[in-house]
């Protein structure tokens, strides 16, 4: 949601936060209030997944967005229940409080339609301790008949209450408006240099969300042994060498006649808009079960979407005293996955940190790849000794030389071979010239495209 830039503030009022930082601004909540709703109608995008079942958001899902000229960083959170004893609901109970105690600013979201229950006054005094800016939001008053509503809400002792419809979009822009001197003006109004993406990938329950944690150093996820716990793609932002890089953890991907409707299948579609903005994928792999035919599926997937990629062999210090493990998982991967030849392989484990350096180290590797350009000088003496060596198979039973290639793209990386109308260059031979390209520049950990245009 943007509007044109306010020019009356300039200097942010929390105390702490330059321009260049990012106020965080959390929503709060009780389960199917909709606070999910309330942060897709900011950002103006369906990025959380909305359901009428309570419990749908588990994990802190972050977007960030500019209003007026500012910037913030908005995070979702699963519903606040500070009785639940269930083991899921405490996970989400923690992401929430750490989401509380990082937020610069707290937005708490109310039902006015079911008006104020024991739960949305245990939070509201959970909150009376937390010296932070907290604007209190009234949802699903969407008409005026519906503001009598508010009275009820008036119990919790606050001066001003935010009567909103997050669903249609009443009240939202009041809401925003009233923190918006809290929020620097962004200097760059947007124009800034996105930062690499990686997308965590893999079937469920194989440590993608463990590997995040790692990452980070925190529960920055909700980690369970229930498969099919992340259902929001969940950025995480770490800087690695003084580069800052995009974490997403996805949904896993099962088998297509698995899936069931509803939130399942608005995760895959989720993990794929994900997959499909990222740069590179990491696809996990479970060390003791080794690679199923789905793996090979999911590989096929990244291959298409044409994204860099490393695989990340996990569990794999419940292997490492068998010494010829190593050998014999390799050996299969290259049987599974004859077409990821090119594709770094790293054997670790999502819980120890001692696996991160070389991980991180890795895909630093492969995004210089995924953006590296071959000068066309270069390139053309490259493709001349390579027509010398393995000369295209022509009709007139003469090499054919006059072919021209030059670099049309990266992310991936993209060439166009420039032959005579009548030529035609046959897999098998773009396969060849492919393997050169590797031999030549590297090109680890990415996939190559050759186009044939005739000249």
């Amino acid at each position: 949601m943007r509007k044109k830039r306010s020019k009356s503030i300039h200097q942010p009022a929390l105390p702490g936060i330059s321009e260049a930082q990012v106020p965080i601004v959390a929503i709060i909540g009780r389960p199917n209030v909709g606070k999910s709703t309330f942060f897709n109608r900011v950002l103006g995008t369906r990025s959380a997944i909305v359901d009428d079942m309570p419990g749908v958001t588990r994990d802190r899902i972050t977007a960030e967005c500019t209003y007026q000229g500012r910037r913030l960083q908005l995070v979702d959170t699963g519903g606040l229940d500070l009785s639940t004893s269930e083991s899921m609901g405490q996970l989400i109970r923690v992401q929430s409080q750490t989401a509380i105690a990082e937020a610069d600013i707290l937005v708490v979201i109310m039902d006015g339609r079911a008006g104020l229950t024991p739960l949305d006054q245990e939070i509201a005094t959970l909150l009376r301790d937390v010296n932070k800016p907290t604007f209190y939001a009234i949802n699903k008053i969407d008409t005026p008949q519906a503001e009598p509503l508010l009275a009820d809400f008036y119990q919790l002792g606050k001066d001003q209450l935010f009567p909103i419809s997050a669903e249609h979009g009443t009240g939202v822009d009041e809401l925003l408006e009233a923190f918006l001197p809290l929020l620097p003006v962004d200097p760059d109004d947007g124009e800034r240099v996105p930062f690499p993406r990686v997308a965590v990938v893999g079937r469920p329950n194989v440590g993608k969300s463990t590997l995040i944690n790692t990452l980070f150093g925190a529960e920055r996820v909700v980690v369970s042994d229930i498969p099919g716990t992340t259902r929001d793609p969940v950025d995480t932002h770490i800087e690695y060498q003084g580069t800052p890089i995009i974490f997403t953890d996805t949904a896993g991907i099962r088998r297509r006649g698995k899936i069931e409707r509803g939130i399942e299948g608005y995760s895959l579609a989720r993990t794929l808009k994900a997959l499909g903005r990222s740069d590179i994928a990491i696809l996990i792999l479970d060390g003791v079960e080794g690679a199923t035919e789905q793996d090979t599926k999911i590989a096929g997937l990244l291959l298409k979407q044409g994204r860099g990629c490393v695989l990340f062999i996990n569990k794999w210090d419940l292997r490492q005293d068998d010494p010829t493990a190593q050998t014999q998982f390799s050996k299969e991967l290259h049987r599974r996955f004859p077409f990821f030849t090119f594709v770094p392989t790293i054997f670790g484990s999502a819980l120890k940190g001692s696996s991160i350096d070389p991980l991180l180290s890795t895909i630093q590797s492969v995004m210089e790849a995924f953006c590296y350009r071959v000068p066309t000088a270069r390139l053309n003496q490259f493709l001349q000794k390579a027509l010398e060596d393995n000369p295209l198979p022509s009709k007139r039973r003469s090499p054919l030389k006059s072919m021209f290639m030059t670099q049309v793209a990266t992310k991936p990386p993209t060439f166009a071979l420039f032959v005579g109308k009548s030529v035609e260059v046959q897999t098998f031979y773009l396969r060849f010239l492919e393997n050169r390209l590797r031999d030549t520049f590297g090109f680890e950990g990415t996939p190559i495209r050759i186009l044939v245009r005739q000249r």
